[in-house]
């Protein structure tokens, strides 16, 4: 959302003037530009009012092209990609340090640490562009071969899995010709996950097929986003029950939607099927693609955090947070905007505490028990959510598209001096996820305005 469309629909609904709004645009290395920034008294803050950016590596994102590229080291990641394929208004991607385990993430060779079973793989391929708008993508194609068809990274170089740990694979495929070209499995190792787990794939529709495993995993899932130019990527996440060393990535290729785990068929030589950007981490959420070559590659968290002339851009009697965020990773506490004194004992915190349930911890020095204002179902599909949350002494109020849910308990308000975005201050909690605006209010909106804010 553009800064000058969020300020014409704050006129239109004749909304008080906010204290501070971002909508990420400009930046430069380790900054983030607060195109609008006040203290109390109404003196622009400038450069004083703009966010630090911390991460102390490179990382990916989405590009204004609708392309997938590295960022060097502190730069804030504005990230284009919408869920159709297409570069849509940027929104700041905000991730925790993430390492992916796969070598050689792109090249998909026997002699770069890959698994090759009655495959051929023609690497770097020039009927296709990847998802970097290059030719490094990999053409897969079965052999005339009856039996299993599939690659798998960390052949040689093996990965140690430990039991109990969830595990999220993925990587982008795009269909090529034939029945082999059009389906794709992904699964992991079966002495290592031994519900045999595997997500079945149809890259012309471009939807998940099917999910499946012998024995019950409450972790296992898996999901299927639209990078645009054919290109989907695909996620599976499982627990690992059966610590030990295995084999990474698990691709196979598969004729039919329905098919089980790892099934034989008799290959066709001119199937062809496209893969690129394996990726294998911990966690239950397959985060922004890490390339890797001779070893794993770890991108570092993103800090993004103002404080100093914050204070006077955050109310200290009454309040009101907003957030326009789009979501798409809702697994487990994720913050969206904490204000804080840098300690943990006064702070307000919006946040995400599971896949149903949106939470705003009011916290006054040191109490013992975090005071929550509950919205009770949050769709775990993911969407473009709208969220305030205003306060004041013994009034406070939450607003999600549209609807308030107040509550009538009581606590005072904490002071507070700094911000922190997609974390709750404190370097945790981070929202993997993206944030399209942020705006600060030193007054308590009425619950009236808080629905239309939200709307």
């Amino acid at each position: 959302m553009p800064v000058q469309s969020l300020r014409s629909n704050l006129q239109l609904l004749k909304m008080p003037t906010p204290s501070l709004i971002l909508v990420p645009a400009r930046f430069k290395t380790g900054k983030l530009y607060t195109p609008l920034a006040t203290t109390s008294g109404g003196v622009v803050l400038g450069a004083s009012g703009d966010f630090n950016v911390t991460r102390a590596t490179t990382a990916t994102r989405v590009n204004a092209s609708g392309f997938i590229e590295v960022v060097a080291s502190g730069v804030p990641r504005l990230d284009y990609y919408t869920s159709g394929g297409t570069a849509g208004c940027p929104a700041l991607l905000v991730e925790p340090a993430g390492t992916n385990l796969a070598w050689h993430s792109e090249t998909w060779a026997s002699g770069t640490n890959w698994g090759i079973t009655s495959l051929t793989i023609a690497t770097g391929t020039n009927a296709t562009l990847d998802p970097f708008g290059t030719n490094t993508a990999n053409a897969i194609s079965p052999t005339n071969a009856s039996g299993v068809h599939e690659l798998f990274s960390n052949n040689t170089t093996a990965i140690t899995y430990t039991s109990g740990t969830i595990y999220t694979q993925s990587a982008f495929f795009k269909q090529g010709t034939g029945s082999a070209g059009r389906y794709v499995q992904l699964t992991f190792p079966s002495n290592r996950f031994t519900q045999a787990g595997y997500a079945n794939f149809d890259l012309q529709l471009g939807t998940l097929a099917t999910v499946s495993g012998t024995t019950a995993d409450s972790n296992r899932s898996a999901s299927i986003e639209n990078y645009g130019n054919g290109w989907y990527r695909c996620r599976f996440t499982a627990t690992c029950n059966a610590s030990s060393t295995a084999g990474g990535v698990v691709t196979v290729l598969i004729t039919a939607s329905g098919d089980t785990r790892r099934p034989s068929f008799t290959g066709v030589t001119g199937d062809v099927l496209y893969g690129f950007g394996a990726q294998l981490e911990t966690g239950s959420v397959a985060t922004s693609y890490i390339p890797t070559t001779t070893t794993s590659a770890t991108r570092n968290a993103e800090v993004i955090s103002l404080s100093g002339a914050i204070s006077g851009c955050i109310g200290q009697t009454e309040g009101t947070i907003y957030a326009e965020v789009d979501l798409r990773n809702i697994v487990g506490t994720k913050a969206i905007i904490a204000l804080t004194d840098g300690t943990t004992d006064n702070r307000i915190v919006m946040r995400f505490t599971s896949s149903t349930v949106l939470a705003t911890i009011i916290r006054v020095a040191g109490a013992t028990n975090d005071y929550s204002v509950t919205i009770p179902t949050i769709p775990s599909t993911g969407g473009i959510y709208k969220i305030a949350f205003a306060y004041k002494a013994n009034d406070y109020c939450l607003a999600l598209n549209g609807t308030t849910y107040a509550s009538t308990a009581t606590r005072a308000v904490p002071a507070t001096n700094s911000m922190a975005i997609c974390q709750n201050g404190f370097g945790t909690d981070f929202l993997n996820d993206r944030i399209r605006a942020v705006a600060l209010y030193t007054t308590r909106l009425t619950d009236a305005q808080l629905a239309a804010l939200t709307t």
